[in-house]
């Protein structure tokens, strides 16, 4: 992994676990967070193995720092995995160049999955710790749908914003070629760059 690539995903992780301490909004059952905004950056721009490990290592940080390990720690952080997992497959499969349809498309959907994976956690935590209740397991699902749906969507707004400044300072240029530019013509003797309609290689004097 490359220098820029591995530092841009470190500051991805702290920013994860910054947002998640202190850029949370609860009113009554529907909770606001901005902690998904790095993992979602993270997969857009390089991928989905990079999108899983910033979502994994930010919220492994997180849970440690809030509660320790538990029975539980690896179920409450494979939600934040599996959203950098998604995103970072629709991403490639569309080369990094989503749509604003494509973006709301994932980011919506994978908050979906994230809320389906987190209530299922909180079911089993709640059951092996002895405080389960249907009510409180269950009973605020609609409203976490509600917000997960509304933050994705503003997420998949100012997305590609974010992202057009990140791919000229993080991508390498020679990695970021702009759609329909025609591939360098090379001399197939000497490598050396020649004219697209050149019958001899002004470098090794080679007839083509």
């Amino acid at each position: 992994m490359k220098p820029k690539r591995l530092v841009t995903n470190a500051m991805l992780i702290a920013m994860y676990v910054v947002l998640s301490l202190v850029a949370t909004i609860n009113l009554g059952n529907m909770k606001f967070t901005l902690d998904s905004l790095p993992i979602i950056v993270g997969a857009a721009l390089f991928g989905p193995v990079d999108g899983m490990l910033i979502g994994l290592l930010g919220s492994f940080t997180n849970q440690m720092l809030t509660y320790g390990f538990s029975a539980t720690t690896l179920l409450w952080i494979i939600p934040a995995g599996v959203r950098g997992l998604l995103i970072g497959l629709f991403a490639k499969h569309h080369n990094f160049d989503m749509s604003f349809k494509q973006t709301q498309f994932i980011t919506i959907s994978s908050a979906l999955i994230v809320t389906a994976l987190n209530t299922a956690a909180m079911y089993i935590d709640s059951k092996i710790y002895g405080y389960y209740s249907f009510a409180y397991v269950f009973g605020g699902i609609v409203p976490r749908i509600i917000a997960g749906i509304i933050v994705a969507f503003v997420f998949g707004a100012i997305l590609p914003h974010i992202l057009k400044p990140l791919k000229r300072i993080v991508v390498s240029p020679k990695n970021a070629k702009k759609k329909g530019e025609p591939k360098e013509r090379r001399c197939p003797y000497c490598k050396a760059p020649i004219k697209e309609d050149a019958e001899k290689c002004d470098y090794c004097g080679a007839e083509f």
